[in-house]
């Protein structure tokens, strides 16, 4: 069987590391199924407290990564039609000076036409009710004013709907700031709690989470196929990042926190992935057999899909587990979370 190793990282790598996770290198905690039990019960409890604050994170972070995609996904549209808007606004001056020109050729002449009067009075479209009023006025004419009145209309309509879409996007910034006081909440909550712990009790639980990371180098994925070009060419893209820091909200190429970790793999493959894990849940074709998994493809974790990883052969997992972790290779019966389908892209 093919035995998977983590190249070496360089030294301007490993600092990167190393500066990335100093905020959260101690609030490490061992996989529940592998960790020798603590000595002191209060102990062991005050790191089952930890672990249940880094899930609750990890699945805010899921949240937040959606806020900020419909975010992005607003800014856009708005952007698109304000963009929209100024260019009808320049093409209703142009109309608007071409009647102008009408108007003032007309007063010159001898008189302004009622008709076109109308540009200047503060309810144009109710004129177009009054049709008899527009024999006055030449077919040229009648069809520039028609034009101008019909791209006022559509430029109110325009305007209103930037309008609609920048308070929604007022909305979502609102619920993306109180998601990152969450996620910042529950990772203080956690050091705090490290804090009460010995140094020799915060020494012991960080080196079972170097242990953890340094299994990568020794997992055996077998020789197993992909399902396809594109998932092969993902997996191996993900496989490149391994070593790289857990960051909630990043999305790499340099840190990762779980669904980023996939959205940038696939998207090294030219496969647009949604962002979240919940969405991933639902990009492809489910698989809900372990055994018919193929490496590559999305395994979806947590009964509320809040974690994903790539399937990566002879039962293992390789994803961005949690704050404080790396990318790595886990085996999924061990990883503590529970199994709820595969995805297929």
């Amino acid at each position: 069987m093919a035995s998977h190793r983590r190249p070496k990282q360089s030294n301007h790598t490993y600092a990167s590391v190393l500066t990335a996770t100093a905020a959260v290198s101690v609030v490490m905690s061992a996989q529940s199924a592998s960790a020798d039990p603590l000595p002191d019960p209060n102990k062991k409890g005050v790191q089952a407290q930890i672990d249940r604050l880094y899930e609750e994170a990890t699945q805010a972070t899921e949240k937040y990564n959606g806020a900020k995609e419909a975010a992005d996904e607003l800014q856009g549209e708005a952007d698109n039609l304000q963009d929209t808007v100024a260019r009808k606004q320049g093409d209703l001056n142009e109309l608007r000076r071409q009647l102008g020109s009408v108007a003032t050729a007309q007063y010159r002449s001898g008189g302004l036409d009622p008709s076109v009067q109308l540009l200047f009075s503060a309810d144009p479209d109710a004129y177009l009710d009054r049709a008899s009023g527009f024999d006055r006025l030449s077919a040229r004419q009648s069809e520039t004013l028609e034009r101008f009145l019909d791209q006022q209309r559509a430029l109110q309509q325009q305007r209103s709907q930037a309008g609609e879409k920048l308070e929604s996007l007022d909305d979502t910034r609102r619920e993306l700031g109180n998601k990152k006081k969450e996620i910042q909440g529950k990772l203080a909550e956690a050091q705090r709690l490290l804090n009460t712990l010995t140094a020799k009790e915060r020494s012991k639980i960080a080196a079972e989470e170097e242990r953890a990371n340094r299994s990568s180098e020794r997992v055996e994925l077998g020789d197993e196929p992909s399902a396809s070009g594109r998932t092969a060419s993902a997996f191996d893209a993900a496989k490149s990042r391994v070593g790289m820091p857990y960051v909630w909200g990043a999305a790499g190429p340099g840190s990762f926190d779980c669904s980023g970790l996939t959205s940038w793999a696939f998207r090294q493959a030219g496969v647009s992935l949604p962002r979240t894990s919940q969405e991933q849940a639902n990009a492809g074709t489910r698989i809900n057999s372990l055994s018919a998994l193929k490496p590559g493809d999305l395994i979806i974790m947590r009964t509320d899909l809040s974690h994903v990883g790539f399937y990566a052969g002879n039962g293992q997992i390789l994803h961005s587990p949690k704050p404080g972790a790396q990318v790595r290779y886990e085996s999924i019966a061990r990883s503590g979370m529970p199994f709820m389908w595969g995805v297929r892209i």
